[in-house]
């Protein structure tokens, strides 16, 4: 019956019910910020580049020159 009292509980973690340390918490928020840049970053470039042509150079599709 030694085992029961070894097995991993909530109560055993240090984090567990808002007692982790500032620096863990900080540290945290700086993951998330920094993915959410990364997300935004990737984001922006996506819906700024124009990739949307449609035709080849036999082929050219629409004539966007001015005549």
């Amino acid at each position: 019956m030694e085992n029961e009292n070894n097995e991993p509980s909530l109560e055993k973690i240090d984090d567990y019910n808002g007692s982790e340390s500032e620096e863990k918490r900080n540290t945290v928020r700086l993951v998330v910020i920094f993915c959410l840049l990364v997300g935004a970053v990737f984001a922006y470039f996506k819906y700024t580049s124009v990739d949307d042509y449609i035709g080849t150079k036999e082929n050219p599709g629409i004539n966007v020159n001015k005549n």
